[in-house]
């Protein structure tokens, strides 16, 4: 199989630093939002994996050793299977309360990068990711919505993410 032989699928993390404990009175709308929410990323066109503890979500899943620190990671079939996930239904009304729950950090917490099909990012392989676009800003090894990156990691790929709801460039 030659490297054009190969197909790709789109990886994403993102993590968040919270404001409060999870089981907090705080958080209770988040947290009560997440099986729901899950489930219909799992419906969705395009969607392929994510990343989930025996208790069917990743909220006890530790990221770069942080206990305020909650990650969410999966894959997709491409760009515009993940957008349109993303900017519809549940989960566009979570990212309008993101502020409530969330803390705002200045560095990346999204990434993403291409995997070969079939292949399951670790939480290590994330935290690479992340790390890496932090240091050196999109790149076909980590890069943002706004600026992405083809499967081969040819030139940037321009993509219009709504204002307020994509991640900083």
């Amino acid at each position: 199989m030659t490297h054009a032989d190969i197909v790709y699928e789109l990886a994403e993390v993102n993590i968040a630093r919270l404001k409060f404990p999870l089981d907090s009175p705080g958080l209770k709308d988040f947290v009560d939002a997440l099986d729901p929410v899950n489930a219909d990323a799992d419906a969705a066109d395009g969607f392929v994996w994510r990343l989930q503890s025996d208790g069917g979500d990743a909220t006890d899943i530790q990221v770069f050793g942080d206990e305020w620190l909650i990650i969410n990671m999966s894959v997709w079939r491409d760009a515009n299977a993940l957008t349109a996930y993303m900017y519809q239904g549940r989960h566009r009304e979570m990212l309008a309360r993101r502020r409530e729950w969330f803390e705002r950090v200045q560095e990346a917490m999204v990434a993403m990068w291409w995997v070969p099909a079939g292949h399951r990012p670790t939480v290590a392989e994330a935290e690479s990711r992340l790390l890496h676009l932090r240091t050196n800003g999109p790149t076909p090894y980590a890069f943002t919505l706004r600026t992405s990156f083809p499967a081969q990691g040819a030139q940037p790929v321009a993509l219009e993410v709504p204002d307020g709801l994509g991640c900083p460039a």
